[in-house]
């Protein structure tokens, strides 16, 4: 289907959202920048080639691995990804230059009303006749007839693009989320904490308000993957991730940084709080052993996280802040696992 086509260049703007991101969760594509750009030029179907390329896939029900992804992305949209990107932008620009324009009739049919009200003050000033009056009359009510339809057709077209915008934002909350999000465990994703983590280092430097950083990773989860398979290991990192995601308060921030990496941004948390957080995750994750299957006949038996902790310091940017508590890990693993370094 080409929308390009069946829409207005305001409607198309305003649509072409909701027809790809739902197409692209029935599909299990992530929402990635790269992927959505693929999927925003395959609805505005202009590229016939990028159309051609994913209805035979879709035909032959080949399935979107990432490197079928990534494979059409740099095949069909790599050269031109500075010009999908914009198209956002774009789209509210439309929406902006069309709001923008009735607001121009409109005030130029005031002001021609106004222009006439003085007119017609100055041919009353001059004690006009019976005739001249109800010339006066009609041709005022007229004008006052103009005036009220002009503004009854700005306001049905204020609500219409109301209504266009506030789906345009929504969409964009949707995408702006499922973007940040890790499709395996539902958590933040990198892209995620690399923006929480500049936030707290700006709160640091404006309020001297406290953060510490937990960098959390799965003891032995290679070999774990290499025994039971890796549909079994994603079981073990979505149990890792509501764990961790039960055991830290409201504010907190959880994230899966990578593979079976994970890390917790502390607000307002001195460093004696963060290993005292850090140990309680820790405790209450080797504390449980797992089992899978209906009736529960594989025992995973117990699964261990290390932990490294770091906390804020004035001179710490992004990465250095990162880099303290990675080498605090590394201690916990140097220490023998299922341990809190800091």
């Amino acid at each position: 289907m080409n929308l390009a086509q069946h829409l207005s260049e305001t409607e198309l703007s305003a649509r072409i959202l909701r027809h790809a991101v739902p197409r692209m969760s029935e599909l299990d594509i992530p929402v990635t920048p790269d992927n959505y750009a693929v999927w925003y030029e395959y609805f505005l179907g202009v590229n016939l080639d990028l159309k051609r390329a994913i209805d035979g896939l879709l035909s032959n029900k080949v399935s979107f691995t990432p490197e079928v992804n990534a494979s059409l992305h740099s095949n069909f949209i790599q050269e031109k990804s500075p010009e999908i990107i914009e198209n956002v932008q774009v789209e509210t620009q439309i929406l902006i230059n069309s709001l923008m324009s009735k607001l121009t009739s409109v005030t130029t049919g005031t002001a021609k009303f106004s222009v006439s009200l003085s007119e017609f003050h100055q041919d009353l000033s001059k004690s006009p006749d019976r005739q001249t009056l109800d010339r006066l009359i009609d041709t005022l009510a007229e004008e006052v007839t103009d005036v009220v339809k002009s503004n009854k057709e700005m306001e049905q077209s204020l609500s219409v693009m109301s209504q266009e915008v506030s789906a345009l934002k929504s969409e964009m909350e949707n995408l702006n989320m499922v973007a940040m999000t890790d499709q395996l465990t539902s958590l933040h994703n990198r892209r995620a904490f690399d923006a929480e983590i500049l936030n707290h280092i700006q709160c640091f430097r404006q309020t001297h308000t406290n953060s510490s950083l937990l960098v959390i990773d799965i003891d032995n989860f290679k070999a774990f993957n290499d025994i039971h398979g890796h549909l079994v290991g994603d079981k073990v990192l979505a149990y890792i991730a509501i764990a961790l995601k039960q055991g830290v308060r409201g504010e907190d921030f959880v994230a899966r940084y990578g593979g079976e990496e994970f890390v917790v941004l502390l607000p307002d948390t001195d460093h004696s709080g963060a290993v005292v957080v850090a140990e309680q995750l820790r405790s209450r994750i080797a504390e449980r052993k797992l089992t899978i299957g209906k009736d529960k006949k594989l025992s995973l038996g117990a699964i261990t996280v290390s932990v490294g902790v770091a906390t804020l310091r004035h001179d710490d940017d992004k990465e250095s802040y990162f880099v303290r508590a990675d080498e605090a890990l590394y201690r916990a693993k140097s220490a023998g696992r299922n341990c809190v370094k800091g």
